[in-house]
């Protein structure tokens, strides 16, 4: 029997079998999936069942198409996968109340650029109309659609906006990843209310969201959408990903390298960069640039 996992708590795991959500565990050590990761086994899996005394038990891990990592926060040599087979992950960001930065922005990107999951950018609160969060709203549209990222302003409190979401994602298994308090819970309660998820205060004296959603669950929407709800993220490290493989997963950057003058050219002080040339010309947008190296410096 194989079915999905949808949501996994530490040591059980809900797993969807034939249109049905059942109870499983573990039966013995599941060897990790090429990383040193702190879960085995993750919400997207599909998975091997047994059922032996009308209990279910995962017997193995199907081969992954992609995944969605991050280091993980206690130990700093291991890593944690938030999510497996992706077909689009929705980064979801607000330009004020809570205020996500770029560099967080760029780091998401940068991981689902190297495990090839395609990413749509919502600017959620955009009702929100302060000369600030407009500022900084209307700098990120007009960024990321140079780039090439499909990226919206809107309010999850709009009905059209729901709309626009639902045939975003439809027919699709997709990650909702952000910070706490930019409305994941939110836009997850207007796509199906029934599912009555958590909604978060925000902390007013470090304008931070409050966490709601402690562990990643997957729910489905109608027949062959799925959704998987993320913990509220505050950073995103970068993990196994090599130097010199970086510029690869910034769009703008991959579309030069083979102007570059040196095959290991690191994009830095080496003559004849395509890259820093390209800077210099404005081509490549100085905050992107910085993140560049904010992202080596960190490995």
């Amino acid at each position: 029997m194989i079915g999905i996992v949808s949501k996994s708590t530490g040591s059980w795991y809900k797993v969807i079998l034939n249109n049905q959500e059942v109870d499983a565990r573990l039966r013995g050590k599941i060897r990790n999936q090429e990383l040193k990761s702190t879960n085995p086994v993750v919400v997207g899996d599909e998975v091997v069942l047994s059922e032996i005394n009308d209990e279910y038990f995962i017997e193995e891990i199907k081969e992954r198409h992609n995944c969605i990592v991050r280091k993980s926060n206690k130990l700093s040599k291991q890593y944690q996968v938030i999510a497996s087979n992706i077909d689009l992950a929705l980064l979801i960001i607000t330009p004020t109340s809570p205020y996500t930065p770029q560099g967080f922005i760029d780091r998401f990107l940068v991981n689902a650029e190297a495990y090839h999951i395609p990413v749509t950018i919502i600017i959620n609160k955009s009702d929100i109309d302060s000369k600030k969060a407009n500022k900084y709203r209307d700098y990120l549209l007009d960024l990321y659609t140079q780039i090439g990222y499909p990226i919206y302003s809107m309010s999850f409190l709009k009905a059209e906006d729901i709309v626009r979401i639902e045939q975003i994602i439809e027919n699709k298994t997709v990650l909702v990843s952000g910070n706490s308090g930019v409305g994941k819970s939110t836009l997850i309660n207007q796509l199906d209310e029934d599912l009555n998820q958590k909604i978060g205060s925000i902390s007013t004296s470090y304008n931070k969201g409050m966490h709601t959603t402690t562990f990643a669950q997957m729910f489905r929407l109608g027949e062959n959408t799925r959704i998987i709800d993320t913990p509220g993220i505050k950073d995103f490290g970068i993990v196994q990903l090599e130097k010199n493989m970086i510029s690869h997963y910034f769009p703008e950057m991959k579309m030069m390298l083979e102007g570059c003058k040196f095959n290991n050219c690191m994009h830095l002080e080496e003559p004849g960069c395509k890259i820093v040339e390209a800077l210099q010309n404005e081509e490549i947008h100085e905050s992107r640039y910085f993140n560049y190296i904010g992202i080596l410096d960190s490995l």
